[in-house]
């Protein structure tokens, strides 16, 4: 994956930490973030839960599905079980994002705790533009870059939560659908635009086409098995393509 140099060379980490503020504040995902918890802010209302426990779930869980997941599993008096489990499935696909980042960041002399912010700041948002433009930088500058991308994002998520939640009253209940909506849009479109190698876009083609199927045919675990099947063979194609040349 290419990257564009940075504007300028950073002299400090606190250059380095806000200039990943502003890349975040001048980003699509700065709309993305405010929709989306918006309507979040406005779910958590209208299922009875408290403005301090919504903001708190964007502080700590900062996953927008993996955050609806959990209020409706609450709201429908589900059992804590089942809820964490759906949770913990969610988030999986956060995995791969903190493995791909991690050797892009730390460096022989980096500290695991120096590691703990970046990771929870984790997200689609902060992964796209953190794997556009950190391998550009000097190494020792990306850790708070990352961290000054997850800060200016995680703080408008937390401050939108609580907007959506007091707006609730005002809001139609078609638009909190649609804001949830738009993260699932906004990760496809970057993962469209940000695909290089041919095992990308292959993986991403098949995505498209095995995910409906799935969901039409009603198979559990749906998202999982388009991602192991889809994977599995976007790898298989890609090697065979190798061999062959």
């Amino acid at each position: 994956m290419s990257a564009p140099a940075p504007e300028r060379p950073f002299d400090s980490a606190t250059a380095a930490f806000l200039f990943g503020a502003r890349t975040a504040a001048t980003s699509v995902f700065m709309f993305v973030i405010t929709v989306t918890y918006i309507g979040f802010g406005a779910l958590c209302h209208d299922y009875g839960l408290t403005v301090f426990w919504a903001m708190l779930s964007t502080l700590l869980l900062w996953a927008g599905p993996a955050q609806v997941i959990l209020v409706t599993a609450l709201g429908s008096g589900s059992a804590l079980i089942e809820g964490a489990l759906a949770v913990g499935l969610s988030s999986v696909r956060l995995l791969p994002m903190v493995v791909a980042l991690l050797p892009l960041v730390k460096r022989e002399s980096t500290r695991a705790w120096q590691l703990l912010v970046p990771v929870h700041f984790m997200a689609v948002s902060v992964w796209v533009e953190a794997m556009r433009l950190a391998p550009g930088m000097t190494r020792e500058r990306r850790i708070p870059f990352c961290n000054g991308i997850g800060t200016m994002l995680l703080t408008t998520g937390v401050v939108m939560t609580a907007v959506g939640y007091y707006l609730s009253a005002a809001l139609p209940a078609l638009f909190g659908a649609a804001a949830m909506f738009i993260t699932p849009l906004s990760f496809l479109v970057s993962t469209a635009r940000n695909s290089r190698l041919l095992v990308e876009k292959v993986a991403f083609g098949l995505g498209l086409v095995i995910a409906p199927l799935l969901a039409y045919e009603r198979i559990q675990l749906d998202l999982l098995w388009t991602g192991v099947v889809g994977g599995s063979l976007a790898y298989g194609i890609s090697r065979l393509r190798k061999v062959k040349t």
